[in-house]
């Protein structure tokens, strides 16, 4: 039997995503499918659900999760930075809700070809979508000092990213290339002073999510799709967002605030839209997992939640 991902908070994903049902809903973030196949289950008859994602083998794992559903799902290998491209595409340019659930998948962190993970050595990778060109070894390898420096520091949010990144130019230098992920968990651990090596978990996981980020462009992407999810919502659609670290969350707190405010109309022209934010909120706050959850999945820790409403078309 295939052991699939666990999806996160899918009580509450099912309570804020689905207003009309049936209706067309997005998983801009397929994995495996956990999420899709809890859509799909509720959906009435004649409802619709688009899965996407750009990581080839997740969107073969979630079609085998969703066989079930086959008339009822369409799935596409795509980043969903292009979701307004795609969506009139499949001949749904609005829909009624869109899930973006950030995190990266169990699957892929138990991928050994990948280099997630700093609990094995594998290659230093951490692709999610392999037709990408930059691979993490090509920024370990690559960057000067100062710049890797500062990435682990933006993205990582490391307070030893100077000592981190003065490590690995020291390696580079005297003992070559660094290619493996095992190889550079060994040269942070060394790195970070022994007497913070035991606070916070591996010490190695903030330089990895750096890379991870920086690899991938998660943060940029973010930024990107955010508006197209609006953009592409029937009024009353829903925007649901799954968030699991402060940087991924900041920006969606940040844009779900900024169009839920007052008049957001261009500067300098006449209101219309009655001085009211394009989104409603759903969440005033996020939303974590309750005690049984964190208790039967322990991944979902990270995990929170923000949802809102569409109040107009555009």
């Amino acid at each position: 039997m295939t052991a699939y991902h666990i999806p996160v908070l899918v009580d509450e994903v099912l309570s804020y995503l689905i207003g009309r049902n049936p209706g067309v809903y997005v998983d801009a973030t397929l994995g495996d499918g956990g999420h899709a196949a809890a859509i799909c289950s509720r959906l009435a008859k004649g409802g619709r659900l688009i899965g996407l994602d750009w990581d080839a083998g997740a969107v073969e794992r979630a079609r085998s999760r969703l066989a079930e559903y086959e008339g009822m799902a369409t799935l596409v290998q795509e980043s969903y930075t292009r979701l307004e491209e795609i969506l009139p595409e499949l001949g749904f340019p609005r829909v009624d809700g869109v899930l973006l659930d950030l995190g990266v998948s169990t699957w892929q962190l138990m991928d050994p070809a990948r280099g997630f993970s700093f609990h094995r050595d594998e290659p230093l990778d951490m692709r999610m979508d392999r037709r990408l060109s930059l691979r993490a070894a090509d920024l370990v390898n690559t960057l000067p000092e100062e710049e890797l420096a500062a990435l682990i520091f933006k993205y990582g949010e490391e307070r030893w990213a100077g000592r981190i990144a003065a490590f690995i130019a020291r390696h580079r230098e005297k003992k070559g290339l660094i290619e493996s992920s095992g190889q550079l968990a060994e040269i942070i651990k060394e790195a970070i002073p022994a007497a913070h090596r035991r606070k916070g978990g591996h010490p190695a996981r903030r330089t990895f999510q750096a890379l991870r980020l920086a690899v991938n462009r998660e943060l940029e992407n973010i930024e990107a799709v955010l508006p197209q999810a609006l953009r592409s919502l029937n009024p009353g659609g829903r925007l649901v967002v799954i968030a699991y670290h402060s940087l991924e969350d900041r920006i969606v707190k940040r844009f779900f605030q900024e169009q839920s405010g007052g008049c957001t109309c261009p500067p300098g022209l006449p209101c219309i839209c009655s001085g009211e934010g394009r989104l409603k909120l759903l969440t005033r706050k996020a939303v974590r997992p309750s005690a049984q959850e964190l208790e039967r999945n322990p991944r979902s820790r990270s995990a929170r939640l923000r949802a809102a409403q569409c109040r107009e078309a555009f």
